[in-house]
């Protein structure tokens, strides 16, 4: 039998449904000698049956099956290791694919020039909406080779293991597998394996394909999206200690600071988003376990991280944490504090009050925002909605508070408006925002959904209505925050206009930032017939014909 280039392995644990997708995207590169290994951590379902099936058809791919399931991607991956014939590695999860040329060119990069790993760009899919994007896309934009991993620190960012192929002979001289018995275990060994590579080669071309279930049921999400599970945070908190003791340990301690900051950027990130939506028991814990290894990072790596990221770390760590779940909400998108309290000197803090140590009055100290002399379109403000009641039909009544900080805003009622853009037409409802006291307005605005200029085709999506202040001609337009939990609504719409009949639901966001929340579903003739055929259509020119037709069949 030919020994096989590179070995590819597809890690799978209960997924009959996806698994021959995967196995599919290999049998389909372009690079043929290949040898698959589908790697079953000791599946339920019919995934043996298919795995085998799957086999049958293709000489290249073996199956190996655990006696036990490992609960975890090491023990398959490792497994697969031990019986891989190629002298070159890759790994692939069962509900991922690989693009047709990722083996090719990967592969060739190896042969130009002989280095430890190569690596490549991984494109995200969005399952739910079909979007596309780039991982990382900063760090994968040329062709390059990097000396080691203190060339480029940013690569810490890139932890995964699924986007590289190895050199057999690398893992086994460092003895280098996926630590077993924990979750996270791409971090460690990614990590492990930048500080360990002399030289590896990146090139820009997509690799591999991922694909992102964000709205997964909780039992079905992925491990990085379990993050309401306290045992989450705890065992990213633990790879980030055995990480630590790896960088000391193998003469890297001088990555600490740029570790330190990818895992604020990013891994502490991702928990900071959802912390509106946790409960004070859920939070308790949470600080319990973040904020003593929040203790032992680099104090550099806290001062890279933009202002209110920091601020929903400190009131974290000072014991703060229903004002940190005040300040996460809107983080990213220029959310302004609801009130900042200035000390003697005029140094504005976040909260209520001036800081009592020298590492809150650091951390929380505003004046970097500019909050009162920014240009106005780009000032920061924070519009709340603090009543929401439905009315007839497709109607709705918002009571809004507008939190102005900086005192931007001159003293007397201010003009705004609500603006929503369902299809390619804005809806401008104007309504007016009065005093309340110095910094904070309010106003209610009633809503008619029946009245938005859909597009005669329907208009099938998600959008949230956003806040347009006007002053001495110029605008500033800003999020409108909703309540986190209320009642969600649906209702039909026979639109006036001659728009086709919609299903509209009204609903909270449920993820960072937490906005109000319209979803439009096209009902009856337009959802089965029109908007099909409308996306089938490729050229610009019959899509007015498109409109036609769906204006008929109204």
């Amino acid at each position: 039998m030919t020994r096989p280039d590179v070995t590819v392995t597809v890690i799978v644990y209960n997924d009959a449904e996806r698994l021959p997708r995967a196995v599919d995207s290999l049998r389909a590169q372009t690079h043929a000698n290949i040898e698959i290994v589908i790697s079953d951590d000791h599946s339920t379902d019919d995934t043996p049956a298919v795995a085998r099936a799957l086999a049958a058809r293709d000489h290249r791919i073996r199956c190996v099956r655990l006696p036990q399931n490992s609960g975890g991607c090491s023990a398959p991956r490792n497994r697969a290791i031990e019986i891989a014939r190629a002298p070159y590695l890759m790994f692939l999860d069962s509900d991922d694919e690989l693009p047709p040329r990722a083996v090719e060119l990967l592969l060739a990069a190896h042969r130009e020039r002989e280095v430890d790993f190569t690596m490549g760009a991984v494109r995200r899919v969005r399952v739910d909406n079909g979007r596309r994007s780039t991982w990382m896309p900063h760090l994968v934009t040329r062709r390059r080779t990097v000396e080691g991993i203190e060339a480029d620190p940013r690569l810490l960012f890139e932890h995964l293991s699924t986007s590289k192929m190895y050199a057999r002979a690398f893992l086994d001289r460092h003895r280098l597998r996926f630590p077993e018995g924990i979750h996270y275990e791409d971090q460690l060994f990614s990590a492990q394996a930048y500080c360990l590579a002399t030289a590896f080669t990146i090139i820009p071309d997509p690799v591999y394909v991922w694909y992102i279930e964000p709205f997964a049921a909780a039992a079905a999400a992925s491990i990085s999206n379990q993050r309401h599970k306290i045992a989450n945070v705890r065992d990213r908190v633990h790879v980030q200690r055995l990480i630590d003791d790896f960088l000391v340990s193998s003469g890297h301690a001088g990555l600490r600071e740029d570790k330190d900051y990818k895992f604020l950027k990013h891994d502490f990130r991702m928990y900071a988003g959802d912390l509106p939506y946790r409960d004070p028991q859920w939070l308790a814990s949470f600080a319990g376990i973040m904020n003593p290894y929040l203790d032992t990072l680099s104090p550099g790596a806290f001062e890279r991280l933009p202002r209110l990221e920091r601020v929903v770390l400190e009131l974290l760590r000072d014991g703060r944490p229903a004002e940190a779940q005040l300040a996460a909400r809107g983080l990213g998108h220029g959310v302004a504090p609801r009130q900042v309290t200035t000390d003697g000197t005029g140094v504005p803090y976040w909260g209520g009050s001036v800081p009592a140590t020298d590492r809150s009055r650091r951390e929380l100290d505003l004046s970097e925002l500019e909050l009162d002399t920014r240009p106005f379109p780009a000032a920061q403000f924070r519009h709340e909605i603090t009543g929401l009641t439905p009315g007839p039909g497709a109607s709705l009544t918002l009571a809004i508070r507008t939190y102005d900080p900086g005192l931007r805003l001159p003293v007397g009622p201010q003009r705004a408006c609500l603006l929503l853009t369902p299809g390619r037409r804005r809806m401008t409802v104007p309504f007016r925002l009065d005093p309340v006291r110095p910094g904070v307005f309010e106003g209610t605005v009633r809503l008619d959904l029946a009245t938005a200029p859909l597009p005669l085709q329907g208009f099938e999506g998600v959008r949230h209505p956003l806040v347009r202040l006007d002053q001495q001609g110029l605008s500033h337009t800003g999020l409108l925050l909703a309540p986190l939990t209320f009642p969600t609504c649906t209702a039909r719409i026979d639109y006036r206009s001659g728009a086709a009949p919609h299903r509209l639901t009204i609903e909270p966001e449920g993820r960072n930032p937490g906005r109000l929340q319209l979803r439009w579903q096209p009902v009856g003739v337009t959802a089965r017939v029109t908007r099909p055929v409308v996306r089938r259509v490729a050229r610009p020119r019959v899509r007015s014909a498109a409109r036609l037709v769906a204006s008929l069949l109204r």
